[in-house]
């Protein structure tokens, strides 16, 4: 019987396990970045086009290594620029990432997990349920491998870690992908301030964050009361508002920072005047800037958008209470805008 040794994805190893190979086998550990600002920088997908590296070195990392891509299954284009694409893994399962043109800028939205275990009622990807965390070469790669195809005059500076998954459920991925996602040196050298992490609020993990990075945190809060969160977000029977405040009031925010609260609008549950003067109570402590996003209505859901007049009157609200307030309009709704919804659609054909 013959045995074919399978080769290690080079992404799935951070700059430390990789200084590790070379100096385990007493090659020169500057090599190892080396090969990085190729992988990262250049984008190399072959050993061979790493000219500075003698012939004999780039033979032994083809031995031992494959530069790896996500396989793109289908990219929907919006009328507003965006892009969402459908990635598939090396074992089938089906991931999410979606471009979106800001003002002079691009942001890419990148998913942590196969799917979600949090189980948040308005959220399509969690009623496809959890498969698997992403391992970090598969976090980094979706925005190595979408770079490529960004065109025109704007570029890519931010990356919002809000789609598929709960990142930090994923912990020791995530961070380790951050790393590299902002490794100015051998690393793809995003800036801190442009990457966001959007929480459901798993309290521990959140209070680690701000000692392991730099980035942005996120809260999805949705409600102002634990009775409506927990009838919306599991996860708050968990660690109901008062322990996620007191972790947000305690994390090491960056000068001139601020926490941003992602509020999903839904027609008859959380948008009325009450609920407004309810979550600016809640946050009157907070360094808060506060993102209102009003549902975006899919064939699947129990959930509504609400009447424009109410997202303005929850809006002027929270302004009066001198918050700085920002409705989010969901993009890409000529698409499958919703998070999980061109998973679920293709997983529903089957795609091959």
């Amino acid at each position: 019987m013959i045995f074919i040794k399978k080769k290690v994805d080079i992404l799935s190893l951070d700059r430390d396990r990789l200084l590790q190979w070379f100096t385990d086998r007493r090659m020169a550990p500057y090599r190892a970045d080396q090969v990085l600002r190729w992988i990262y920088r250049h984008q190399a997908d072959d050993f061979e086009q790493m000219t500075n590296l003698n012939k004999a070195l780039r033979n032994t990392l083809a031995d031992a290594f494959s530069i790896n891509r996500l396989e793109t299954v289908r990219v929907q284009a919006s009328r507003d620029g965006s892009k969402k694409y459908l990635f598939r893994l090396l074992d089938g399962l089906l991931i999410e990432s979606v471009l979106m043109p800001e003002r002079g800028h691009y942001t890419l939205c990148i998913s942590s997990q196969v799917g979600c275990a949090q189980g948040c009622r308005f959220c399509l990807t969690g009623k496809g349920g959890f498969s698997r965390n992403l391992d970090r070469g598969e976090i980094v790669s979706q925005v190595r491998d979408i770079i490529q195809n960004v065109k025109g005059s704007l570029r890519l500076t931010n990356i919002v870690l809000m789609g598929m998954g709960e990142p930090l459920a994923n912990y020791n991925h995530v961070v380790s992908a951050v790393r590299t996602l902002t490794d100015s040196h051998c690393g793809l050298g995003f800036a801190n301030r442009r990457i966001t992490l959007s929480t459901a609020g798993l309290v521990p993990q959140l209070k680690r964050l701000g000692k392991d990075t730099k980035i942005n945190p996120a809260i999805s809060l949705n409600a102002a009361d634990d009775q409506t969160r927990s009838k919306l977000m599991p996860i708050n029977r968990r660690y109901p508002l008062k322990k996620l405040l007191e972790a947000c009031r305690g994390y090491p925010l960056q000068s001139g920072r601020r926490i941003t609260f992602e509020y999903v609008l839904l027609k008859g549950v959380n948008d009325s005047q009450e609920d407004a003067g309810r979550l600016a109570h809640l946050l009157r402590t907070q360094k808060a800037k506060i993102n209102l996003i009003p549902f975006n209505d899919h064939k699947d859901s129990e959930f509504l958008r609400p009447d424009e007049s109410a997202i303005l009157k929850f809006q002027e609200i929270l302004l009066e209470k001198k918050f700085t307030v920002i409705i989010r309009e969901s993009k890409g709704q000529d698409i499958s805008a919703a998070c999980g919804q061109l998973r679920a659609a293709a997983q529903g054909e089957q795609i091959n």
